[in-house]
């Protein structure tokens, strides 16, 4: 009890701006008491509003008022340091605005450690004594600290509510049990609490094994992943060493090439050279001779002249050169042609090779689409889709933010557009479509559900603009007596499906892999019908609508 004494003591001597005991202690005129520097500084925030207030009380004081040092609390408090008595509880102790607070405290309160659910009270540790001490205690339920003790207690009757009723699936008490509820199925709150126990461990079980299994799907996901990866790199490491040793055989022969060239045009060259030299002297000697013979035929002496005749009138041999039908250079068009010709088979070989390994490699896009099972993996790819006004037939009526059409007997006023439809029902999206996209459409009525290029035919003959007649769209037909049939470029494929008034079909698309598929959707996703073909445009959903008034579809908001 002599420390409960002192520690009341330490509270009281302390200051509730700094909560350490009292340093240079002041006491203002309402009666509390602060350190020097703590209420100055209090009051040096207040400044502006010429109007300074007690932290505890709040009481204002006009003009501010003079702090002088309180030396008989000063001595006290000096006195309590020599004593060497604990101070006041750590401020980690006491209450914040974010804890439960103990409602037995008085002044500062410290934190709650317990709430009993008996006495509707939080405790700090001091006063949750005696529930462990007394047996009077011995039944009351101790939790966690909670704000919600009050909600235990029945707002009309004040009584704690120990009972529930079922059938408003609400607690109550036992007056409310009697009255309000009296014919309704009420039992005690610990009981129901048993049986949502058990279901609650039903459920924790079930959401056990399902983490259980998902992290198991989520291990298998990872594995594929890596072998994705590994492949994937394999491939791309594997091609580049294969391309580059070709490339490197190609330079190689080039090189070989280019080195016996030029050694033949070294050989060929010297030769000309050398014939040119021989051809150069020839010439020389000739343009000799013919000086001597025109200086022998200048000559008057009839004897000097035949007596020098037979020396000078005899030529030397001529040069022989090679037939003039022989190129040279035509030894290396010939290369150049050889060249060209492996050119050409190479060339061959990669057009003719090459677009199956592109396909090789789509047809792995394509399988990676093709594993795609439930409707959540399919909503991962999940777009948002509206129609066009400016494409819609001008019986079609556009709803619901635009992705809903309907089919009204009546004209209405439309801007000219050669977006248009003017012949068929039909109206296609805003939005062009890359990659890989899925939506849903709610049918009610026949319906078409179709993919095609933004350059199809919107006027004309109804084959050239239809959905499904023509090579610019795919389309999937639906009516409850044909059931379902799929149309592109005119031809029809005829699909079983269930005969239902109202059904939702999902439409899958991956672009890139060229991929266009159409489901069920149900319990789970039924696949209708699915292309493999090569898109080469981008493309835009529509929808066609098959009579002129009442039937209608709707593009679903997965968003």
């Amino acid at each position: 009890m002599a420390q409960k004494g002192v520690q009341l003591d330490c509270e009281t001597f302390s200051c509730s701006i700094c909560l350490d005991l009292l340093k240079d202690p002041v006491t203002i005129p309402c009666g509390h008491s602060y350190c020097m520097n703590c209420i100055k500084s209090h009051w040096d925030g207040e400044d502006e509003k010429e109007i300074y207030s007690c932290p505890q009380c709040r009481k204002t004081f006009i003009p501010r008022p003079v702090l002088v040092k309180n030396t008989m609390l000063a001595d006290l408090v000096e006195e309590l340091k020599k004593s060497g008595l604990p101070a006041a509880p750590a401020d980690h102790c006491y209450a914040g605005p974010d804890d439960v607070a103990c409602d037995v405290c008085s002044g500062r309160k410290l934190k709650a450690t317990k709430s009993c659910l008996i006495c509707l009270v939080s405790y700090c540790d001091e006063h949750l004594q005696p529930h462990y001490e007394s047996s009077a205690f011995k039944k009351h339920k101790l939790v966690e600290p909670s704000k919600k003790l009050q909600e235990n207690i029945c707002s009309q009757h004040d009584e704690v509510m120990k009972m529930f009723c079922r059938t408003d699936q609400q607690s109550v008490c036992y007056l409310c049990s009697v009255d309000q509820h009296k014919d309704h199925d009420t039992v005690s709150a610990a009981a129901e609490r048993t049986e949502r126990q058990k279901e609650l461990e039903v459920s924790r079980l079930n959401i056990q094994q399902r983490i259980q299994e998902r992290q198991k799907d989520v291990k298998l996901l990872q594995q594929e992943l890596e072998a994705i990866n590994h492949s994937a790199d394999k491939t791309v490491e594997d091609s580049e060493k294969m391309f580059t040793e070709l490339i490197r055989l190609m330079e190689k022969r080039s090189s070989e090439l280019k080195q016996q060239v030029r050694s033949q045009q070294e050989t060929e060259v010297r030769r000309v050279k050398e014939l040119q030299e021989k051809l150069q002297q020839e010439i020389t000697e000739l343009k000799r001779k013919e000086v001597e013979l025109k200086r022998l035929s200048d000559t008057e002496d009839h004897n000097q002249f035949l007596q020098n005749y037979s020396s000078l009138s005899q030529l030397s041999e001529s040069t022989e050169l090679p037939s003039t039908n022989m190129h040279p250079l035509q030894y290396f068009e010939d290369v150049t042609a050889a060249v060209s010709q492996v050119k050409d088979k190479l060339q061959d070989v990669l057009s003719e090779k090459w677009p199956k390994i592109l396909r090789t490699v789509t047809e792995v896009d394509a399988l990676l689409s093709q594993q795609l099972r439930t409707r959540e993996e399919f909503l991962q790819f999940a777009c948002q889709i509206t129609l066009d006004p400016s494409t819609a037939h001008p019986w079609m009526i556009l709803s619901e933010e635009n992705r809903k059409v309907t089919n009204m007997r009546r004209h209405k006023f439309f801007l000219q557009s050669s977006a248009r439809f003017d012949n068929v029902y039909q109206v296609m999206s805003e939005e062009s479509l890359t990659g890989r996209c899925y939506w849903e459409v709610k049918l009610d009525g026949p319906v078409t559900i179709s993919v095609a290029y933004k350059d199809m035919m919107r006027s004309g003959p109804h084959g050239e603009c239809s959905f499904g007649l023509n090579d610019k769209s795919w389309a999937l037909y639906w009516n409850w007596g044909w059931g379902y049939r799929f149309f592109h470029n005119n031809v029809s494929t005829s699909i079983p499906g269930e005969m239902s008034n109202k059904v939702s079909v999902g439409v899958f698309l991956d672009h890139k892999a060229g991929i266009l598929s159409y489901y069920d959707i149900g319990e789970t996703m039924t696949l209708l019908h699915r292309v493999q073909t090569t898109f080469t445009q981008p493309l835009y959903a529509g929808l066609g609508l098959h009579y002129p008034e009442g039937d209608n579809a709707t593009l679903c908001d997965l968003q």
